[in-house]
């Protein structure tokens, strides 16, 4: 009983992981996302988006989504290209919860409340028992309701 009452914490707890702009980062992860990924918690974008050009993993959605991550963020943001990013990442894996909670709150920019609850109902299919990024993009979408 132990056993099975430790296996269902474990998953709960995999599956309510954080995944603040792309994937959970693993110890396996090129070289190109780790630096990537701190060029964003510096909020230096476009130092994340040179990165990117130069690592042009345009065939995952990690990349694509940081891509997309950085131009949005980016002063001036590149709105047109952040969705055209976001997009490209969820063509290649329709469930990228980063991709899905931050093309949501690019719909929200763009006063396209529609697509962002769209994307959130996406998103309550993926997280089986929530996650942050579920939480974070409904939050958003009350704030933004709030507001009108």
């Amino acid at each position: 009983m132990k056993k099975i009452l430790s296996a269902v914490l474990l998953l709960l707890s995999i599956v309510g992981s954080s995944q603040a702009a792309d994937t959970t980062p693993v110890k396996s992860d090129p070289i190109w996302l780790t630096e990537v990924r701190t060029s964003i918690k510096s909020e230096k974008y476009d130092q994340a988006i040179k990165q990117l050009q130069g690592a042009n993993e345009i065939s995952s959605a990690d990349w694509n989504n940081l891509m997309g991550y950085s131009l949005r963020k980016k002063q001036p943001p590149d709105l047109a290209g952040a969705e055209k990013y976001y997009q490209a990442a969820l063509k290649i894996d329709p469930n990228h919860r980063g991709a899905l909670e931050y093309y949501g709150m690019l719909k929200l920019i763009n006063n396209d409340l529609p697509g962002a609850e769209a994307l959130l109902a996406r998103l309550d299919k993926v997280c089986t028992f929530g996650c942050e990024e579920y939480s974070d993009l409904k939050g958003a979408i009350q704030k933004y309701k709030s507001k009108k």
